[in-house]
């Protein structure tokens, strides 16, 4: 209740007159339900998400964006490698090093080699150039020889890694080149380029002929006359011998008996 003064100031005398604030009120309580009612409270908006590790490299991808491993990386699609080293490269136990040739370095090859080749030798080839172990710079220098390779390892297959100084030396038997430069490389993938393309002595060189077949043992119970020291039978000779020398007694007699 609120109370006003009401009277005349001339006379000096004033009434205290309440006033009612009922409908005041009521008027502001509507007004503050019509604004609850049609103005909902915004609900404060969660933090996004933090993003996620990022996946593992794409190998094509890398070497693409090298811009000039074209014809590296149509051998690693045709070969179906790119699909097999993806794979790995999903798995984080799992770590790799390509060797990854220019296409200077194919240019360099002689006319029609790659044609040459069939889809194995194409796969080898590929296989030949990437390392199944993470190799940084400064590993190269301790790293054991020959290296394995997805190919294989040693004999006609060997792969050979030496250092001088800050450069990288590789050998195969058939190429002798050294790492240009390297390409991309984190804690699981390490891409480097080499100016020639590793030659496997398993696909340029002509494989050595087979064995010969072991000879055959001779049987037990074989004929005497198969063996070279069984004795042999000249009694048929001896006949012959005899026969001859009859004629030829025979004939002489005939030939004195004429003469008489």
């Amino acid at each position: 209740m609120h109370q006003t003064l009401v009277g005349s100031s001339s006379t000096g005398h004033f009434i205290q007159k309440p006033t009612n604030m009922v409908p005041q009120f009521l008027f502001s309580f509507s007004l503050i339900l019509s604004f609850l009612l049609y103005c909902p409270p915004t609900l404060a908006q969660s933090p996004a998400a933090a993003p996620g590790p990022p996946g593992p490299a794409n190998v094509t991808k890398v070497l693409e964006k090298g811009g000039q491993f074209s014809v590296f990386t149509r051998l690693l699609k045709a070969t179906r490698e790119d699909v097999t080293l993806n794979g790995q490269l999903n798995n984080t136990n799992n770590a790799i090093t390509i060797f990854a040739p220019s296409d200077n370095a194919f240019l360099s090859l002689k006319s029609g080699t790659l044609n040459s080749l069939n889809d194995q030798e194409k796969a080898e080839l590929v296989q030949f150039h990437i390392i199944p172990q993470y190799l940084s710079t400064s590993q190269f220098q301790t790293v054991s020889n020959p290296l394995t390779t997805q190919a294989g390892s040693g004999g006609r297959l060997e792969l050979n890694v030496t250092t001088t100084g800050n450069s990288v030396n590789i050998t195969t038997g058939l190429t002798n080149t050294s790492v240009s430069g390297t390409i991309y490389t984190d804690n699981q993938l390490a891409v480097y380029q080499v100016d020639k393309v590793l030659l496997p002595v398993d696909i340029f060189t002509p494989k050595p002929p087979p064995p010969a077949p072991a000879p055959e043992k001779t049987k037990k119970g074989s004929k005497d006359a198969e063996s070279p020291n069984a004795p042999v039978d000249n009694s048929g000779a001896v006949s012959l011998n005899f026969l001859n020398s009859a004629v030829f007694f025979g004939v002489g007699i005939v030939a004195v008996i004429f003469s008489l």
